[in-house]
């Protein structure tokens, strides 16, 4: 089986990016299921339920968030009503939402994982324990796919090997970055450090690059809109085997709009 994991969606340019190329690559390319990160798709902070709605028809199975869960303050009660959709799992336990789920197709299920980082980031409970509670919760049977939401590579490295062979794959998001150290950890967990980003890519990390670069000179605050612009949409296909739960690979996608 192949599950295709999506680098964090940026406004309505890695929307329309998405809509677009995820029919295609489940027709076509031999893709079982889709996980993505949203939590940047509405205006580049945040989902909404009717957002989550329209990832989910376009060919999603499931949706994982990160830090600006809560960018659209509607979407705090709407949460609990968007099925396949999960926060980071050590948010504080009385946060609405759910920090796992299981996605069950015709041919198999499988189990996604939401987790945060805590160096560099706000303060959240400990992803390392939160995965040990998380796991103890899931059925022995079931594959998991964990999307870790962070910002220091050590932090995502070294929870890659925690859960080394425990979980089928563990993959990186939030710096919108796309990293090149996809592989095969020693006991079956494909692995990497950052899927990347999907929306416009003339831009500083999906954003406008006028404030921004007006911020670095000034260090004046400002308003960073979404960019407009060619989109790019970044993320890695895993190929695994739902028997075992172990990866035999993991590749990175790449898909350029001119």
């Amino acid at each position: 089986m192949k599950i295709l994991m999506i680098g964090d969606v940026v406004g309505s340019p890695g929307r329309k990016i998405f809509k677009r190329e995820i029919p295609r690559l489940k027709n076509q390319g031999g893709i079982d299921a889709v996980i993505v990160n949203a939590e940047n798709c509405a205006a580049g902070s945040g989902i909404t339920a009717a957002l989550a709605k329209e990832f989910l028809d376009a060919g999603a199975d499931a949706i994982t968030l990160g830090d600006h869960t809560w960018g659209q303050k509607e979407f705090a009660g709407q949460i609990g009503s968007v099925e396949r959709l999960v926060r980071p799992a050590n948010f504080p336990a009385d946060c609405p939402g759910r920090g796992w789920c299981i996605v069950t197709l015709p041919t198999f299920r499988f189990a996604v994982v939401n987790l945060q980082g805590r160096v560099f980031m706000n303060s959240v409970d400990c992803p390392f324990k939160a995965a040990d509670r998380v796991l103890a919760e899931i059925p022995k049977d079931v594959s998991v796919f964990v999307d870790f939401h962070a910002e220091a590579t050590s932090e995502k490295i070294t929870l890659g090997h925690y859960l080394d062979g425990r979980v089928t794959a563990l993959v990186g998001t939030h710096t919108h970055v796309q990293t090149s150290d996809a592989f095969i950890l020693p006991k079956g967990t494909a692995y990497l450090t950052d899927l990347g980003m999907t929306g416009p890519y003339i831009s500083s990390i999906g954003r406008d690059l006028k404030p921004v670069t007006k911020k670095f000179l000034t260090g004046m605050p400002s308003r960073f809109d979404v960019a407009e612009g060619p989109s790019v949409l970044e993320g890695a296909v895993i190929e695994f085997d739902p028997a075992t739960r172990k990866a035999s690979s993991i590749e990175i996608l790449r898909i350029r709009e001119t």
